[in-house]
């Protein structure tokens, strides 16, 4: 009897590694961790079809680890907590550190990013505060209305050659994304180094940032959708 209720107690430890034993539910949760999304938004971030999102999704709530809101026919998720975060974030740094093939599988993704050298939070958040520093987020407009590094300006990936102009000439650039192994802010970094910007990334992102405690900035339109016209503007210090 004994034995059967050790076994049911373990049992339910593993729904959470079974939830995340799955790279698409790890790929969600990244997106996630940005801030609240849509079953819509989060599959066209994934280029996913929307019944697969969903699906994962549900196997991610079932183990306690999102939670839900409905607006109208659309239904929002959102990590349950700041915990979720920094333990999906533990774990990655675990594999990286007993798994050989981590590394290996990230520089041939991202390439080499500790030539772009990467600037600290603490650097960061020090040059923020002497002025000397223009931060640029590279994720979408969705996500940097969530949740973005306060001063920082919004050049999405995909929009960043077209309007380099509106970079300071001769500035410090430090740009940033999702965390340690999103491609934008590297990518972003080569090509603004390619046009003779002086730019280095962010090691780690936002919501490292974040949970770090750090000035983080909020423009968050009804629903959280992609129109911003109607917005709410706020600081967490």
């Amino acid at each position: 009897m004994a034995d059967m209720g050790k076994m049911a107690l373990y049992e339910q430890f593993s729904r959470v590694g079974k939830a995340l034993a799955n790279p698409v539910r790890l790929i969600l949760l990244d997106l996630l961790a940005q801030g609240e999304r849509s079953v819509e938004d989060l599959a066209e971030a994934a280029g996913m079809k929307v019944g697969n999102t969903s699906a994962q999704l549900k196997v991610l709530a079932s183990a306690g680890l999102l939670t839900t809101r409905r607006s109208s026919v659309r239904v929002f998720y959102r990590l349950t907590d700041e915990r979720v975060g920094a333990f999906v974030d533990q774990v990655q740094e675990f594999a990286a550190l007993r798994l050989a093939e981590v590394e290996l599988a990230a520089h041939a993704y991202l390439g080499d990013v500790a030539a772009l050298e990467p600037v600290s939070q603490d650097e960061l958040a020090r040059r923020i505060e002497e002025g000397d520093v223009v931060v640029v987020d590279v994720r979408p407009p969705a996500e940097y209305a969530a949740g973005h590094i306060l001063g920082a300006i919004n050049l999405p990936n995909d929009q960043l050659e077209a309007r380099l102009a509106e970079l300071p000439p001769g500035a410090d650039v430090v740009a940033y994304c999702r965390g340690r192994y999103c491609l934008l802010a590297p990518k972003a970094v080569r090509a603004l180094r390619a046009h003779g910007h002086n730019a280095r990334p962010l090691a780690g992102g936002m919501p490292e940032w974040r949970r770090a405690g750090l000035p983080v900035a909020h423009t968050v339109a009804a629903d959280y959708s992609d129109d911003l016209d109607e917005t709410r503007f706020s600081e967490d210090i």
